[in-house]
């Protein structure tokens, strides 16, 4: 159940996004562009672990067939 702990967190951290984007777009803060883009940043190193966790366990499981 831990690995899915791991896509909640991506989901929270995308969610958490979503004031930051609103502010950049949709008002000009060029702050909160940097905010997102280092959350952006974030969430692409989180799904690329799960990524990899995935595919071990993908392996993994086949191995033992």
């Amino acid at each position: 159940m831990a690995n899915f702990e791991r896509f909640t967190e991506l989901k929270e951290l995308l969610a958490g996004l979503e004031a930051d984007a609103d502010k950049f777009y949709n008002k000009g803060n060029s702050a909160a562009g940097t905010r997102l883009r280092k959350g952006l940043q974030d969430i692409k190193n989180l799904a690329q672990s799960i990524r990899l966790e995935i595919q071990d366990s993908k392996n993994s499981v086949a191995a033992k067939k």
